[in-house]
């Protein structure tokens, strides 16, 4: 059962070991590379110094040898590329089996989780939560209701009156006078008295009514 939902055990520790494997070749492979480059590099050297030295046929058996160990590196260099593809299928391999033993735990929990949850259950506790609902809902309903005296007011009756009160306030501030607002008083500067007006010379009429007020005194 475990080793249905969980991988096989046996079987990743095999592609570990032989990841190890793979990798310690590798590693071996690389080091005799760079011994080999080394040895070809002396015999450059020494060819130099057989030329110099005019032995030419001393010159190209160094050369020889040099193609020789050139010849084992681009070898080495092929195993370590063959190595490297066997690492990544490895590798890529092992991700996909990983994979494939999650989704398949996943998938048995989620059976499990479906298997310990049943229809009928779910259908059942949301009756109980919609009829739940329904019961607080009246509650609330029955406790904002007006009782006593209140309950008999007519709501029409009442938003009537409120219409009438209305009506006759506007109608009260209609009719009231419209009320002047006061002059602004003139601001005059220190020291400057304002211009008071000329009086007006009397005419002919009120001469006249002057002299008959006078005569009349006496």
């Amino acid at each position: 059962m475990f080793t249905r939902i969980f991988g096989k055990p046996k079987q990743e520790a095999n592609t570990l070991t032989t990841l190890d494997k793979l990798t310690e070749t590798l590693e071996m492979l690389e080091k005799k590379e760079k011994v080999l480059v080394k040895k070809a590099a002396a015999e450059v050297e020494k060819a130099k110094e057989f030329t110099k030295a005019k032995n030419k046929r001393a010159a190209i058996q160094c050369l020889k040898r040099k193609r020789l160990y050139e010849q084992q590196i681009e070898q080495l260099g092929n195993f370590q590329l063959r190595i490297h593809d066997q690492m990544i299928m490895l590798e890529g391999a092992k991700a996909t089996t990983e994979t494939v033993d999650a989704l398949r735990v996943g998938a048995a929990t989620m059976k499990a989780m479906q298997k310990a949850t049943n229809i009928d259950d779910v259908d059942k506790t949301m009756d109980e939560i919609n009829e739940q609902t329904e019961n607080m809902k009246q509650i609330q309903e029955a406790l904002s209701a007006p009782i006593g005296s209140a309950a008999d007011f007519d709501e029409d009756e009442l938003e009537a009156e409120l219409e009438e009160l209305e009506g006759a306030e506007l109608e009260e501030q209609l009719l009231q006078p419209a009320t002047t607002a006061p002059a602004a008083p003139v601001h005059v500067p220190a020291g400057r008295q304002p211009n008071r007006p000329f009086p007006a010379k009397p005419t002919a009429e009120e001469d006249e009514l002057a002299a008959l007020q006078a005569e009349m005194a006496l």
